[in-house]
């Protein structure tokens, strides 16, 4: 269901498919919380291709970020369009779970594994 990138030892690229919904939410966030307790230390959600994405899904969101909490790890965000980075910042969502515009943005914010220009390239691959 999740495509998932290794990015270093402990940090983990999973991108979202087109829809998240009530139909696959809990196994998409089965899937990154299955990460996170295999020592994923960053987890990074990729949504640069997902349209869909319903109350179900920003729940998972907020699960798989509280699961991250709890191993010691960090949930990152990456690459929501224009319409949900609007309804995340109405639902005030950005002060628990920000956005970052690209991948590689939010593999360089501080604690990442890797070096920022290895990550950038990796935007564009």
């Amino acid at each position: 269901m999740l495509t998932v990138r290794m990015q270093g030892e402990n940090t983990a690229v999973v991108r979202l498919p087109q829809q998240v919904d009530y139909d696959n939410a809990s196994v998409v966030g089965a899937e990154c919380e299955e990460l996170v307790r295999r020592g994923c230390t960053t987890l990074v959600v990729d949504a640069s291709l997902m349209e869909y994405l319903d109350s179900s899904g920003i729940s998972m969101l907020i699960m798989v970020s509280r699961t991250a909490d709890a191993h010691c790890g960090t949930l990152r965000l990456a690459a929501f369009n224009d319409h949900y980075q609007q309804i995340w910042h109405m639902l005030g969502l950005e002060t628990l779970l920000p956005l970052s515009p690209t991948v590689g943005a939010a593999l360089s914010a501080p604690g990442a594994d890797e070096p920022a220009e290895a990550l950038e390239a990796s935007d564009h691959a």
